[in-house]
Parts: structure tokens; C-alpha cells; sequence
């Protein structure tokens, strides 16, 4: 389980933020458009394999939900900060946004075609981060697609890396580790986007975003090397 300390902290710190958080970036995808390009990839391939609900986890204010919405998925957010979740049922009224925790969803198991974690995962203690891959599993139908983006770690021998988040305390992955894990949990990397860091852009972390699928029911699921991993 996700330590309350830690949680609760981060909920605490992005309510105290949310409505600063919602003016810097309610556009930010408008100057991003290998972004969109990968968002718009997930979208297809959860159409193609069958469609269903999409889960936008750590929603924020909702503007990647709302986006989401627009490329024709029946996307709904949820978000630890319930200052978060007002402003994103503000901004978008006809979308369904819910407070809730990654480590518990309050989502029925195998009901979604896809889940998007776009940088939340980043405020996640690295001994936490199991709980959530196996929620993002449990809650994925077989054959759904996971997209998780997070800023990349720079040592190979060192998975994960502290960085000085404005917000909470934050941690940034080896992507090859981070797939690994995905795989431990039968989710397989199916395409990996690395976006490098732009001249003015406050930090020089590289951009991942990694596309996963689950296994079809049945299937073995592999050694994470990353802890925890289980088969419910």
C-alpha cells in the first residue's frame, strides 16, 4: 500500500497549487506535438482493440482528459487533489471526474480498455510503485493499453533519481527498469517515445512516454526484478 505520509502530502501540496497548476498548463499540449502524437496513438490502438473507458490517472485540472475525450475515447479522470478534480468538472462539465488514490481505484477489475499516467507516477516513493502497476493491471481488461509518462533518470546503474519537483518530492526512472517492471506485471511495452528536453525548458530530463499492453487472460506473467509481482 501507498504510505499515507507521502500521499497525503503530495494531495496537500497539489490543493495548495491547483488553480496556479491549471493557468500554467491548460495549453501546454498546444506546443507539444510529439505529445499529441503519442496520445493520439494511444487512442487508436484502444479504439482498434475493442474501445471501452479510459481511465486519465492523476488528471489534474483535466485539460489531457478533456483532450483525451476529443480523439473520440470515453475518457473520465481521476485525481488524488480534490482542488484538482473541482477545477477539472469546472473546466469540463460534461466529463466524470472522481477523487481517488492510484493504489486503490475504485474501478472494477478488467473493465478498461486503457489507462493514462502522464507524470503521475513521478511523486511515488520507487518501494511504492508496485501497489500501482498492479492496480493499473487489475483494473485494464485483457488486450487494454497502458500509457505512462514520467522524466527519465540518466544512470542505468542507479533506477530511479530524486529531483527537486516544485511541488513534492519527485523521482525520475531508467526507462529500460521501468518496462521491465510493466513486464513483471503483464503489461509488455509495445512502443517507447523519448522526448529530449528543449534549450529553455527549466529541467534537462528527458520525456518518456512508454505504451504497454496487458496479456491476454491466461498468459504468465514474468519476474519484474522490481518487487511484488503477483497474478490476481
Amino acid at each position: 500500500m501507498i504510505g499515507h505520509d507521502a500521499l497525503d502530502a503530495t494531495r496537500e501540496a497539489y490543493d495548495a497549487a491547483a488553480l496556479t497548476y491549471a493557468q500554467l498548463f491548460s495549453d501546454a499540449l498546444r506546443d507539444s506535438p510529439l505529445d499529441r502524437a503519442i496520445l493520439g496513438a494511444f487512442a487508436e490502438v484502444v479504439s482498434t482493440g475493442g474501445g471501452g473507458q479510459v481511465a486519465d490517472l492523476g488528471c489534474g485540472p483535466g485539460y489531457v482528459t478533456a483532450h483525451l475525450d476529443g480523439l473520440g475515447l470515453e475518457a473520465f479522470g481521476v485525481d488524488a487533489s480534490p482542488a484538482m478534480v473541482e477545477l477539472a468538472r469546472q473546466a469540463c462539465p460534461g466529463l466524470r471526474f472522481e477523487v481517488g488514490s492510484m493504489a486503490a481505484l475504485d474501478i472494477a477489475d478488467g473493465v478498461l480498455g486503457g489507462v493514462l499516467s502522464r507524470w503521475s507516477i513521478i511523486h511515488t516513493p520507487p518501494e511504492e510503485l508496485p501497489a500501482i502497476l498492479a492496480e493499473f493491471r487489475r483494473v485494464l481488461a485483457p488486450g487494454g493499453h497502458l500509457l505512462i509518462g514520467f522524466s527519465a533518470s540518466e544512470d542505468p546503474s542507479h533506477p530511479t533519481q530524486v529531483f527537486d519537483h516544485a511541488v513534492a518530492p519527485a523521482y525520475r526512472w531508467w526507462p529500460d527498469h521501468l518496462a521491465a517492471m510493466l513486464s513483471g506485471y503483464g503489461l509488455a511495452e509495445v512502443a517507447r517515445m523519448v522526448r529530449e528536453p528543449q534549450p529553455t525548458d527549466r529541467r534537462q530530463f528527458k520525456g518518456v512516454h512508454l505504451l504497454a499492453r496487458k496479456a491476454q487472460a491466461g498468459a504468465p506473467l514474468r519476474g519484474s526484478g522490481g518487487g511484488g509481482v503477483r497474478t490476481g
